[in-house]
């Protein structure tokens, strides 16, 4: 946006950018692939000049709409294309602000594991579910956006809701417990502490990593307690001087972790019962671009 001009700085596009960078994010589950969403979307506000933007009767909406259109074409595209991905494929995290954390439904919706189930869902049903459930829009705008009948988004938001709602880990956790677990988990893993890590992980915990084919990490889910500590336990030997630290991550506590040896790794964790339930580690290389700088998401 460096190209904008100081007149321009009270449009409607500025004001509510944020916003459409988080329609597109939740939609598309890449940092990236949701920048080029929103200057594609601002490319299009710009070319429809200055008398026809006035004329537009609510900005947001139309603005919204324009994003999630932009979104869906991508995504069905991404959709492809992840078909040969290699091993698991997770969302690219985002440093985030804590304050994200303190909207609840917001930092949910965000967050790595939501994200994660919401690839479960078709294009269509995981624009009109992030439409109605996150962002609150009306279902005749919803259904204009992704071009179909109000009525048929309406079927689509609540099978999407249904599917989602099996598969939701139960993340409202209080911050001062989550961060307690998560320090117990990072001083397991970089001591080597087995017994620690079993104390730390539920029974039931599934691990899921994604280097990609240019990171080293497992191609396929680990679950169960002992299979994942037994997966953990020899960090403290493979890692080479990691320089290690905890970071607001998609609205949650995560960890960043630098080895010379491996190389980076950010790791988001689900946290139920005082027990961790979910980890996710991003080791692609490619993925993690959104870390140098914190990002702002509304709603």
């Amino acid at each position: 946006m460096s190209n904008l001009r100081a007149t321009d700085r009270q449009d409607p596009f500025v004001a509510h950018r944020s916003l459409f960078f988080t329609v597109a994010y939740e939609i598309l589950g890449s940092g990236a692939d949701a920048e080029d969403v929103v200057q594609e979307a601002w490319l299009r506000w710009a070319e429809l000049g200055r008398d026809v933007r006035a004329g537009v009767r609510d900005p947001r909406a139309y603005l919204v709409r324009t994003v999630t259109r932009q979104a869906l074409n991508r995504l069905r595209t991404l959709s492809r294309r992840r078909e040969d991905y290699v091993g698991e494929w997770l969302p690219e995290p985002l440093l985030t602000v804590p304050d994200v954390a303190e909207d609840v439904e917001l930092a949910e919706s965000v967050s790595i594991a939501m994200l994660t189930v919401l690839e479960s869902l078709t294009p269509v049903e995981r624009a009109a579910f992030v439409l109605r459930e996150v962002f609150d829009v009306p279902y005749e705008e919803i259904a204009e956006a992704v071009g179909k009948s109000a009525t048929a988004v309406r079927q689509l938001v609540s099978r999407a809701r249904s599917h989602v709602a099996a598969r939701r880990p139960r993340m409202r956790v209080d911050r001062t417990e989550q961060q307690e677990v998560v320090e117990r988990f990072l001083v397991a893993v970089t001591t080597g502490d087995v017994q620690g890590l079993m104390d730390v992980l539920a029974p039931d915990v599934v691990l899921i990593a994604d280097g990609g084919g240019l990171a080293q990490a497992v191609r396929v889910p680990v679950s169960g307690a002992k299979k994942v500590t037994n997966l953990l336990r020899s960090f403290p030997q493979a890692a080479l001087n990691p320089k290690i630290a905890l970071l607001w991550l998609n609205g949650g506590l995560g960890i960043r972790i630098d080895d010379e040896a491996g190389g980076p790794s950010l790791i988001s964790l689900v946290v139920e019962d005082g027990r961790i339930a979910r980890i996710f580690a991003m080791r692609n290389p490619d993925k993690l671009g959104y870390l140098d700088e914190e990002t702002l998401l509304a709603r």
